[in-house]
């Protein structure tokens, strides 16, 4: 296939059928990845404190430092949770709490450390957003190369695209003007990958976004995973969409159908032509995240817990054995995927 342009792929979404657009999305999958095969991890999000200082104005689940309900769970809580995700056959966990003014980089080091330690690699964990690292990274007055480096020596393999959303200037100023840049974000995502860490790629759709605002997000994305691949890395490892929740949030709106989600999912596979896995959301999308299977993606994951969303009015499915023959029933072979460490810190 030849890479489309910005200009192209608005015409796809405005002028392609569903099935146009279906069977494009299978080309470029298949460029990477068996037609009937996709993979999957069962993985649970520990919100590890609610306290944040960002004020976006699509987020359910922050309270403000002093605040009635705010909490920092305790290590002995955040085991717990974890234990429970290995008595479920899972291994990945994913840490998510925001901006908290009154956890230093030391806090997260040493928790990080602590996780290596105890678990070794019986589970991986994405440590942090990109966005929760740019504001560790300020709070302690460090460059992002030094920051990802403790991260890194404290155990951590992954960083993940989180908190990206819609990544435009215009996007953040809307919604989220009390956050970083997005030349901040990719800088911080630069050096994640420079230090021999992992990263990912993630969006939301469903705010107020504009189409173009959309490819504008996914133009940025392929450009730089263009100069990770051209100076060596191996850059981005995945890209994950999922869709914007509004109950309980300041922002409010309704829920886009699963139809444009599908046909997205389909327009950022052909796109996005230099990223390998595509990733659907079962956590924003419950049964109907297996259909973007048919739209380009071939991985997903089985959440069993991810308080952000959740409080936001996602709804987390514990049959995993249920949810996984759907996929089946569409006739993809489902395989377990294990999160692999990456290749410069194979040896530490």
């Amino acid at each position: 296939m030849t890479r489309i342009s910005a200009d192209e792929a608005a015409r796809l979404w405005h002028e392609a059928s569903d099935d146009e657009l279906k069977e494009l999305a299978q080309r470029a999958r298949a460029r990477w990845h068996e037609p009937d095969r996709a993979t999957y991890m069962i993985m649970r999000i520990v919100n590890y404190t609610n306290v944040c200082v960002a004020q976006c104005d699509y987020c359910a689940f922050y309270v403000l430092p002093n605040e009635e309900g705010g909490y920092v769970l305790d290590r002995s809580d955040v085991f717990a949770k974890i234990d429970e995700l290995l008595d479920v056959g899972g291994d990945l966990v994913g840490f998510n709490g925001g901006f908290n003014p009154k956890l230093p980089l030391e806090y997260y080091c040493d928790l990080f450390a602590s996780v290596r330690e105890r678990y070794g690699d019986r589970v991986e964990f994405y440590a942090l957003t990109v966005a929760e690292f740019v504001f560790l990274a300020d709070r302690a007055k460090l460059p992002y190369a030094e920051a990802a480096a403790r991260l890194r020596d404290a155990g951590v393999h992954w960083i993940t695209g989180g908190g990206s959303e819609i990544l435009t200037e215009d996007f953040r100023a809307r919604h989220a003007k009390w956050k970083y840049t997005v030349a901040d974000y990719f800088e911080a995502q630069r050096a994640i990958v420079e230090s021999g860490m992992r990263t990912t790629a993630t969006m939301v759709i469903g705010f107020d976004e504009t189409l173009e605002e959309r490819i504008e997000h996914l133009q940025r994305t392929r450009d730089f995973q263009d100069a990770c691949l051209a100076d060596g890395y191996d850059g981005l490892f995945s890209f994950l969409c999922w869709t914007y929740k509004p109950h309980g949030t300041a922002l409010g709106g309704r829920e886009i159908a699963a139809r444009e989600y599908w046909r997205h999912m389909a327009l950022s596979r052909i796109f996005l032509d230099n990223v390998r896995h595509f990733r659907t959301s079962v956590l924003t999308q419950n049964e109907d995240a297996f259909r973007a299977l048919e739209y380009g993606a071939d991985d997903f994951d089985l959440p069993i817990e991810d308080e952000v969303t959740q409080k936001a009015g996602a709804t987390v499915d514990l049959d995993l054995e249920a949810l996984l023959a759907i996929p089946r029933r569409l006739g993809y072979r489902v395989e377990y995927r294990h999160a692999a460490r990456p290749p410069a810190l194979a040896g530490s």
